[in-house]
């Protein structure tokens, strides 16, 4: 009894180096890929008891790229955030702020009475 299954190391890998968009891509074809062999387990030539083992190694898998397009998605928006951030804080540091102005000279008036 010979089950084969399609590795999802190479696609750790990219997930790891924190690739953008064509991980995230590479990532769902994997998936549809994965969808797609679960779909023609009933139909293939394997006893009952190869077919289930089969299946269940197809969701595990199926599991893992779910997960590692989760996280690069996670990535790729904390990235953007940052990026906001620190555009944000570069526009701060260029345009000095309201608040840190010290007043002068007849900016502030004392009246006694």
């Amino acid at each position: 009894m010979q089950v084969s299954s399609t590795s999802s190391t190479s696609f750790s890998s990219a997930a790891q180096s924190g690739g953008g968009g064509n991980d995230i891509a590479a990532l769902q074809r994997k998936l549809r890929d994965l969808q797609q062999a679960l779909k023609e387990v009933p139909s293939e030539d394997l006893d009952a008891k190869a077919k289930q083992q089969k299946a269940k190694l197809l969701q595990a898998q199926i599991a893992m790229v779910q997960q590692q397009i989760e996280a690069l998605q996670r990535e790729k928006q904390q990235a953007q955030l940052d990026k906001q951030r620190e555009q944000q804080q570069a526009k701060q540091a260029r345009e000095p702020g309201q608040g840190s102005k010290t007043p002068g000279l007849g900016a502030s008036v004392d009246v006694f009475a």
